[in-house]
Order: C-alpha cells, then structure tokens, then sequence
C-alpha cells in the first residue's frame, strides 16, 4: 500500500524559507513522477512542480520557478521541496503525491495517490 507522508511544514516571516519533506513508501516508484501541489483556504488545489522519480527531471509552472526547487533521496524515497523568499501568498497546505506515469504532469487527476498535507503559514 503506497503512503506518501508530508513533513517539515510550519509558520515563518515573509522573506523566510522551509525545506518540506514527502517520505514515500509503499513500492518501487522508479516509473512515477511525483509532485507537490497546495491548497489555500477557500481555493483549488494548485500545482506546484513534478519531478520524474527515475530521471530527476523536473517541470516548475512559470508562477513557481525561481522561489521553489524539487529534489529527491532515491535511496531513502524522500522528495523535498525548497522554499525560499516565502510570501503571504504562498500560505497553504501542501501535499505531495504520486503520478504513475514517466512524463511530468500538473494535472490532479493523474496523480493517484497523495498524502495528508503539511501547513505553511508565512506571516507579513
């Protein structure tokens, strides 16, 4: 059973950074992309950036790069996500799931499993 467990979530001042952690479990996941979305109160569910677990190539949307960086431990089948210059905007749950396809994806729909959520609160 795939269980994917988001850590290292928390409150910080705006310009501030945190390092969120998603440990997964469950099965090999050489042929998945991963990806980390969030979610404000009272909006959709956003994407964030996906990673190819295998290959370690990546896909940001416009609006994510530069602040935010994707990576993974292979070895201990944690991906991270790097966030620095955090915003007020940037105030969210953030979860991270599990695509069981090669190529990147930023639609929820082709993630099939997605863990719990960490929160992050960037204060003005």
């Amino acid at each position: 059973q795939v269980e994917l467990v988001e850590s290292g979530g928390g409150s910080v001042v705006a310009g501030g950074s945190l390092r969120l952690s998603c440990a997964a479990s469950g099965r090999t996941f050489s042929s998945y992309s991963m990806g980390w979305f969030r979610q404000a109160p009272g909006k959709e569910r956003e994407f964030v950036v996906a990673v190819n677990w295998n290959f370690g190539s990546t896909y940001y949307p416009d609006s994510m790069r530069g602040r935010f960086t994707i990576s993974r431990d292979n070895a201990k089948n944690i991906m991270y996500l790097q966030m620095n210059s955090l915003k007020p905007e940037d105030t969210a749950v953030y979860f991270c799931a599990a695509a069981p396809i090669v190529g990147l994806s930023r639609r929820l729909n082709d993630y099939k499993y997605s863990g719990r959520g960490t929160q992050v609160t960037v204060s003005s």
